[in-house]
């Protein structure tokens, strides 16, 4: 680890000569020393800037952040307390068939009367067309578009309807996020209606002439989890900007687009609380302005995001940004840095590092069923259980947490639930505990019973070949990969780091390409619905890479999704955890901490939460410009 650190400081040394080249051309460095305005500095590293601004056109890099602060979803959802925030929209409940709230006195969703109601609808069989639940969401009826034009359930209804229909958004992603809205189209012809408004209400639910700009109702599947990513993950775009300017010819997300539609690319109309600055963005820098109309206002009637402007400015190596930050270039990094990296700033003047918990686990996915083509005897021996439960048993993430993260970090269960989710958090799924010599003894039992022989390097060998695996990971994880290696020689099995490239999930993983590979796993109650089946029962290019077939854990998933009892949901989620244990496929290394870095020579009050860096929406709410 010595070793590794003085090559990190050998590296920030040289930055300082490489600090010019590396900042995009157009960007003066040395603004923000000079800058006495309430402007927040943040460095981006990556290859470029985005240069389309339509929020559902790119979720790589930087894109999602940008879109975050420029649009709005309808909630956000807190992964601890499972409780939807409001954002664009302030209020929703499920209601029954004829839109009467199902809620409690104080205005909570009362889950208990919810499984009463449609307890019924359990009995259906899935293509019954009556299938379905109601809910009713409120928008806040101030909110605005930052061309000061209001926002109506009409964008609401013509976003979701646009990602039902693909010939007219030609994006497949768009297609999931509205997968549980009972709201279809086949070929661009629409063959069931999902989303109820004022001015279309076949089914009479009680919206008053008031509310005609404010309440829609939806059709979702009879699953707790239908609302997730209709509520999280869909950014409303505006209906009067856009709806003119598509169509099958010329979707909304097009690769050729029209000169019209490459300019509103580039123009965003958004209704988040910041707006772009178009003259002050290019190819090195990214300029917003805190959007004057933000419908949303703190306690106290002041404005509630507390930034003026925020400038990202571009990166194309993470150690030149660091040096930047160290050097007063940028007030802060929006993404997470290298644990070892902490200790380079413990001496720095007027700089804070951040290091809180995460809900996300890393870990080793074993190929435990290929596809015909890419089988061999060699990894044909993962598909065997106790076999992957002696690599299991090898894997000390005490010791991967130490030396691959300086401690910054903390273990995680078997079940892949992590600990902080109380509600649903199964502490005896953490199953792979114990003395780790003894772990180590069981591991080499059960792996006598395959191969004895060893070689001179005393790696086992299986019909004469050494079991040896390649491990796809990026160039940041080889330190987890090298010490894995140190773990897994310890029962006579050999790794090797292989690059995992650009996109791993085309070239490799969809293709079984791979012997095993490093994979982050994070599940919440808003998330298990969708996520548990992409991990552990879809086969077709889902997040289940090593094709993981289990006909029993693949119906326990599927009668938690569909049971509207939240307790039972939970006690089936524990026990699906001590199933996704047992199966020894997707094995916890650990939880690395996320560690991020910003000065407070011009700006304190940054917030840190659970997963989160000091650059987030809650950070911009809290900041205090002291630097002027």
């Amino acid at each position: 680890m010595k070793h590794y650190l003085r090559r990190t400081l050998a590296v920030l040394l040289s930055a300082v000569l490489l600090f010019s080249l590396s900042a995009c051309a157009g960007t003066d460095n040395a603004q923000r020393r000079t800058d006495k305005t309430n402007t927040l500095y943040v460095g981006y590293v990556g290859t470029s800037f985005p240069s389309s601004y339509m929020p559902w056109q790119s979720r790589d890099g930087i894109a999602p952040t940008i879109s975050s602060i420029l649009y709005s979803t309808l909630f956000s959802y807190d992964d601890l307390t499972g409780i939807y925030e409001p954002l664009l929209a302030d209020n929703w409940c499920y209601t029954d068939k004829e839109g009467n709230r199902l809620t409690k006195e104080d205005g909570s969703i009362d889950y208990d009367l919810v499984a009463e109601t449609y307890k019924e609808e359990q009995t259906m069989s899935d293509t019954h067309k009556k299938k379905y639940m109601v809910v009713r969401v409120e928008l806040n009826k101030d909110a605005k578009w930052s061309d000061g034009e209001p926002v109506t359930v009409d964008d609401v209804y013509f976003s979701l309807d646009l990602c039902a229909n693909n010939k007219l958004s030609n994006h497949a992603g768009a297609l999931a996020w509205v997968n549980d809205l009972k709201h279809k189209y086949d070929e661009g012809i629409k063959k069931s209606d999902g989303l109820f408004t004022y001015d279309y209400n076949p089914h009479n639910y009680p919206i008053s002439e008031d509310e005609k700009d404010t309440v829609i109702y939806m059709h979702v599947n009879t699953v707790m989890g239908a609302v997730a990513s209709l509520f999280t993950t869909v950014l409303i775009l505006p209906k009067h900007i856009w709806a003119d300017k598509i169509s099958a010819e010329m979707p909304i997300n097009s690769s050729s687009p029209s000169d019209e539609l490459t300019y509103l690319y580039q123009h965003p109309v958004g209704c988040g609380p910041y707006v772009l600055d178009r003259e002050g963005t290019n190819s090195a820098q990214i300029t917003l302005k805190k959007n004057p109309d933000y419908f949303r206002k703190a306690e106290d009637g002041s404005d509630l995001y507390k930034v003026d402007t925020v400038k990202f400015v571009l990166y194309q190596d993470k150690n030149v940004a660091i040096f930047a930050i160290k050097k007063g270039y940028i007030d802060i990094l929006d993404s997470s840095i290298p644990a070892n990296y902490g200790t380079l700033f413990e001496k720095e003047k007027n700089i804070a590092v951040f290091s809180v918990p995460n809900t996300f686990a890393n870990t080793l996915v074993l190929n435990v069923n290929p596809v015909d083509g890419q089988k061999n005897e060699i990894r044909d021996l993962l598909g065997h259980e106790d076999f992957r439960k002696a690599i299991a048993l090898s894997i000390n993430q005490e010791e991967l947490i130490q030396y691959c993260l300086d401690g910054a970090g903390s273990t995680y269960s078997a079940g892949l639930v992590s600990d902080t989710l109380e509600n649903m958090y199964n502490p005896d799924s953490d199953i792979l505990r114990g003395d780790y010599t003894e772990r180590l003894a069981e591991a080499n039992a059960i792996l006598d019973t395959y191969a004895t022989e060893k070689d001179e390097l005393g790696y086992r060998l299986y019909n004469g070949k050494r079991i040896s695996y390649e491990v796809l990971a990026n160039p940041g994880e080889q330190d987890t990969v090298s010490y894995l290696q140190i773990q897994l020689q310890k029962i006579g099995i050999e790794l090797k780091f292989a690059p995992s490239g650009n996109s791993p999930e085309n070239t490799y993983l969809y293709h079984s390409r791979f012997d095993m590979t490093l994979q982050g796993v994070t599940f919440s109650l808003g998330t298990v619905d969708i996520m548990l089946n992409s991990h552990f029962v879809n086969l077709n290019k889902s997040s289940n890479y090593g094709r993981i077939e289990n006909e029993a854990l693949a119906e326990k998933i599927d009668k938690m999704r569909n049971t509207l009892n939240l307790d039972e949901k939970n006690a089936l989620l524990r026990e699906i955890q001590m199933d996704i244990a047992k199966l020894y496929y997707k094995i916890p290394l650990y939880s690395a901490n996320v560690t991020s870095v910003a000065r407070t020579d011009r700006y304190t009050g940054y917030v840190v939460s659970p997963s989160q860096t000091a650059f987030s929406l809650e950070t911009l709410q809290h900041l205090e410009f002291v630097g002027g």
